[in-house]
């Protein structure tokens, strides 16, 4: 007898809404530079930046481009008519006070709002200016950090109370037969292994190892601490310029401890407002000059890979288009973000890889070299494909 196949992996679900329209927000106390920060990423001024807690008050919305060498490659070899990058979508949020998860100051309209968006910006303030005022006296990052921390943790706790409480009653009466009953109480025992990692464990929800089904339990929940989150450390120019803080390796210390593996980085809205303001060709210049670049692509590429997001390119004279998906799609659902008849009416895709078409300079040469390749259903797209679908009629 041959032997027996090895079963497949199982197919890691991630945590998070399902979909590619993702969303970032950008959280943080009031005062610390979130405003402003959304305005030089996003070139506007929508964002109300404002000497005064609560300045922003109803979220503001920016699609930001994403940086991407292989995109500006590809539109540089294809010369297109119409170039369309890959963008993040960022939402610019009210700050945030201690209490708010008992609705202190727009605590309530806060949270609801961190609850819409899938990622989250921490913006923290490690900058000492006299004339900006901190709304808890005096600047000290890692007190804010865990104001914010604590205050997400507690509005999950209480929706998890809640809804746990919801599942018991109706839990009580639960057999053990039929299929409804087993999945109820499943799902009971997964809504209690959240509540005890908020409580007993102190752990935010993304932290923990979650697998199978129990995935689909706490999508279902929207928790604020699912949400992955990239640090982002508003410095002052000067000391962004020589890379030195006193606060740094005590931030550093704070989510090796709190949140290990999220990532940090540090940026300074004063150069950035300062860029923002001169003409594209002045602006490296000045770069060289200050002896600092701008933080702001390094910060969009990290808040686009937080969601788990990727993209894929199609390619011609007319155009040079990203398409963002989320990393595990499979070929009909990609080819279903251009139109839905793609994936309805799906048939194959040809799909070569970037680093092919780089390496062999033109489509005839990676056709010839046997690079192309017709890819069906079961194909997993990966970052940076070029891909040409086929449908039927």
């Amino acid at each position: 007898m041959p032997p027996k196949k090895a079963p497949a992996p199982e197919k890691k679900t991630l945590l998070g809404r399902p979909g590619n329209n993702l969303k970032i927000g950008i959280v943080g106390l009031p005062n610390v530079g979130k405003s402003s920060f959304f305005n030089v990423l996003s070139k506007t001024d929508l964002g109300k930046a404002a000497n005064f807690p609560y300045a922003t008050i109803n979220p503001e919305e920016a699609r930001i481009p994403v940086p991407d060498a292989r995109f500006d490659w590809l539109c540089d070899l294809y010369k297109p008519a119409s170039r369309v990058p890959a963008h993040l979508t960022c939402i610019d949020i009210a700050g945030l006070t201690a209490g708010a998860s008992t609705g202190a100051g727009l605590g309530n309209a806060f949270l609801s709002h961190v609850r819409a968006v899938d990622g989250i910006f921490q913006v923290v303030r490690a900058f000492d200016d006299a004339e900006v005022i901190h709304v808890e006296g005096d600047v000290d990052p890692c007190r804010d950090m865990d104001i914010i921390s604590t205050e997400l943790r507690l509005k999950d706790i209480e929706w998890v109370e809640k809804h746990l409480d919801g599942l018991k009653k109706t839990g009580r009466a639960l057999g053990n037969t039929s299929l409804a009953d087993k999945a109820r109480k499943e799902e009971i025992a997964t809504v209690e292994k959240i509540y005890n990692a908020l409580t007993k464990e102190n752990k935010d929800v993304r932290k923990v190892e979650w697998v199978g089904k129990e995935v689909d339990v706490v999508n279902s929940l929207q928790l604020l601490t699912a949400k992955p989150v990239t640090y982002l450390v508003n410095l002052s120019e000067r000391d962004y310029v020589r890379k030195k803080n006193k606060w740094l390796p005590k931030i550093k210390a704070w989510i090796d401890e709190h949140n290990p593996g999220d990532p940090l980085i540090p940026f300074s809205v004063a150069l950035e407002e300062r860029l923002a303001q001169l003409p594209e060709d002045e602006r490296a210049e000045e770069e060289k000059k200050a002896g600092a670049n701008s933080a702001l692509p390094k910060i969009t590429t990290a808040g686009y890979a937080s969601l788990d997001l990727i993209r894929y390119f199609t390619c011609g004279p007319d155009e040079v288009r990203a398409w963002t998906i989320r990393r595990g799609t499979k070929a009909p659902q990609a080819a279903g973000v251009i139109h839905s008849d793609f994936e309805n009416k799906f048939v194959c895709g040809e799909i070569m890889s970037f680093d092919d078409l780089k390496e062999y300079g033109s489509e005839t040469a990676v056709k010839a070299a046997g690079k192309l390749k017709q890819q069906g259903k079961t194909y997993e797209m990966v970052d940076g494909d070029i891909a040409y679908w086929k449908s039927g009629a």
